[in-house]
């Protein structure tokens, strides 16, 4: 769902007419919604869930990897249902004549786009960790500063998501665009994760 609510969905909406978009805004879209947010939330709790039953050793190449790609997921899920979702249901309730638009609605679905985007940008590095814990073995040594390790990726991740909810798309704004910074994301994420394990 959320690669075709940026991939395919928001480049339809900018390019249909007025009533096109009436029409996918109040009969299309809160479907569409319904499915990405508790798909969000199925994936926050079975995931955790998964982790806790499991008492997963995080010193350890597996531990490293699948937290790492728990922390972008759960960033995710926050952007779902505290960003994304909050925006979008005032945004259906205008476009249905069920309420005004208050005035800060363009405000509010600019940010939900901007951590939108931003989603994409940490699902390409959160695929690569979630799959690297059971195919690709990263050296933890017992003296590894697994706190240190936290905190920068902390801080990163961090930023991006200030971003996300005060700042602009930038190069985020075109499919392309996204794609290449979530690569060279996932590559510094990939880097710092080697360099803080040895």
């Amino acid at each position: 769902m959320l690669y075709y609510l940026n991939f395919v969905h928001g480049g339809f909406m900018a390019q249909a007419d007025a009533p096109t978009k009436s029409q996918i805004l109040t009969k299309h879209f809160p479907n569409v919604l319904w499915w990405f947010r508790w798909g969000a939330m199925l994936t926050f709790l079975s995931g955790w869930a998964y982790l806790g039953m499991n008492h997963v050793n995080f010193h350890s190449s597996y531990g490293v990897t699948i937290l790492s790609g728990a922390a972008l997921g759960s960033i995710m899920w926050a952007n779902v249902w505290f960003v994304i979702w909050p925006a979008q249901k005032v945004n259906i309730a205008v476009a249905s004549g069920q309420m005004q638009a208050p005035p800060t609605l363009a405000a509010k679905i600019a940010q939900a786009g901007v951590a939108s985007r931003t989603n994409v940008l940490f699902s390409i590095p959160l695929l690569f960790f979630m799959g690297a814990a059971s195919h690709l073995g990263i050296q933890v040594s017992e003296t590894a500063n697994l706190g240190l390790l936290a905190a920068v990726i902390g801080v990163i991740i961090a930023a991006l998501e200030f971003n996300a909810l005060k700042g602009k798309t930038g190069p985020l704004t075109t499919v392309k665009g996204v794609i290449h910074c979530g690569i060279a994301l996932t590559l510094v994420l990939y880097l710092i994760v080697e360099f803080l394990t040895h």
